[in-house]
């Protein structure tokens, strides 16, 4: 098997990571994370303005945006475009300096930045040909679990209390290199508790 664009170009996928044998789409969690990662932002990109044409239109004529045909860059950090505005990314990348932005976080607004500025490709600048597809050939995605969906935050903190010890614990998500919980126990009076007060978790 080869590799495939789903539902825009740009990000290709091998196809044996994401489609069975018999051409279903595999359940999410039998696909690796990136291209998981990559399949579920494509569901909220599919359907969205053209960045360029937004920089132009802005939200008060966002009707006039072209719908995005094209993505580039990672996930949460990706340009998404219309044909007509991606030979000016493709140009910016290729021959304005943007390729140092390849893989970084900085890839969006380092191409909104030049865009903004009045950066865009020379008249007849070539774009690529794409070999297209039929739509109704690819299967539907598989429905996200919401557990996917959620963004797990490093170093978050919650904390837990104990009403029958009175202990207040903090536990850090992760673990230390010894693989002990990162956890800050912390005992506190009866007196400064009000138990007929909600306390969150």
């Amino acid at each position: 098997m080869g590799k495939v664009s789903i539902g825009l170009r740009g990000w290709r996928f091998d196809e044996d990571e994401v489609f069975t044998d018999e051409g279903e789409f595999r359940p999410l969690d039998e696909i690796p994370q990136d291209p998981r990662d990559r399949l579920l932002r494509l569901q909220a990109l599919v359907g969205s303005p053209c960045d360029a044409c937004w920089l132009i239109h802005g939200d008060e004529n966002i009707e006039k945006c072209n719908v995005t045909e094209v993505v580039y860059g990672e996930p949460l950090a990706e340009v998404v475009l219309c044909s007509e505005h991606e030979a000016d990314f493709r140009y910016w990348f290729a021959e304005a300096g943007g390729s140092r932005y390849k893989g970084s976080d900085e890839l969006e607004d380092a191409f909104h930045e030049w865009f903004l500025d009045g950066g865009r490709a020379p008249e007849g600048y070539g774009g690529i040909e794409h070999v297209e597809t039929d739509p109704d050939d690819v299967p539907e995605p598989p429905d996200p679990d919401p557990e996917d969906l959620e963004v797990e935050v490093p170093g978050a903190e919650r904390e837990r209390i104990d009403l029958r010890n009175m202990e207040v614990t903090t536990v850090e998500e992760g673990r230390d290199d010894d693989g002990t919980d990162d956890r800050e126990d912390v005992t506190i009076d009866e007196d400064d508790l009000d138990l007929n007060q909600d306390y969150p978790k």
